[in-house]
């Protein structure tokens, strides 16, 4: 971007086109990301300017382009922070929009302006725009809860922060991750109690990569309990724990069902997050 002096009038122009602009709004018109690619393939039209540079680049045809860039820096003045991150949005079929919608495809975040339409924001794939070129874009809010905010960000802090669980760990929880994805929806005192969750959050004792090592899970759910007919927290713990018996080098696992309230904020970061029930 040519460089664009503090206070001048087109500063002032393209900070006032992106006061508006949130992390998580789209440009529905803008169908064309630009990526690198494999310089044995051959150069599109749109990237053939760019070959005498001796730069590849490829485009590829989507159905609009997400907001990734924290709101505070998409609207901090052009100056300060010339660039914004988007990620192309794609279509996916109903089970998968389902998944992503539940947080089970870390790739991948629901937008909820455009669910219906079975778009998602591809998150593996990210380009950095110039705001003087934002600007000339048509804004389409993402969302209109706050709620909806808050969630698309967790969706990319998962995928950009999530922790390498060890494999031997990944190969123990695997009954109880799978016993969470079929239940998740049932009409049963399980399948409301897994609704209720927000959460799962593990820590090992005295380190992942100890031996022995114990592990502690914590089942963080809303404050409101869920609507039991019959069994309590306590016996949904139990049948969740089972799932995950001692093997290996874990002698110990044990967990809790608590809220947010009942930890401390020490209790909170300590312990990893894992994938949870969907919100």
């Amino acid at each position: 971007m040519a460089t664009v002096a503090p206070d001048s009038d087109d500063a002032k122009r393209i900070d006032a086109a992106l006061r508006e602009w949130r992390q998580g709004d789209l440009a529905l018109e803008e169908h064309w990301f630009i990526h690198a690619g494999d310089p044995s393939e051959p150069l599109t039209e749109a990237a053939a300017g760019a070959e005498d540079a001796g730069i590849q680049a490829l485009t590829s045809e989507v159905s609009g382009l997400v907001v990734l860039t924290q709101t505070c820096d998409v609207v901090r003045s052009c100056t300060m922070r010339p660039y914004v991150e988007v990620a192309p949005l794609v279509r996916v079929a109903d089970d998968d929009l389902l998944a992503v919608q539940r947080g089970r495809r870390p790739a991948l975040a629901a937008v909820p302006a455009v669910v219906s339409s079975r778009l998602v924001a591809d998150l593996d794939r990210v380009m950095t725009v110039e705001k003087s070129v934002v600007a000339t874009w048509n804004r389409t809010p993402g969302y209109t809860l706050d709620a909806d905010a808050r969630a698309f960000a967790q969706a990319l802090a998962r995928k950009r922060v999530r922790f390498a669980f060890p494999d031997d760990f990944v190969e123990l929880v695997k009954r109880l991750q799978a016993r969470l994805a079929d239940k998740h929806e049932r009409n049963t005192d399980e399948g409301r109690g897994l609704r209720a969750l927000c959460e799962i959050r593990v820590l090992a004792s005295p380190a992942w990569d100890a031996n022995p090592v114990e592990v502690f899970f914590w089942f963080v759910r809303r404050d409101a309990d869920a609507d039991f007919e019959g069994k309590t927290w306590a016996e949904l713990l139990d049948q969740w724990l089972k799932l995950v018996p001692t093997s290996g080098r874990f002698t110990l696992v044990s967990g809790q069902v608590v809220t947010l309230e009942d930890m401390t904020a020490a209790d909170y970061v300590d312990h990893l997050s894992t994938r949870a029930a969907h919100p």
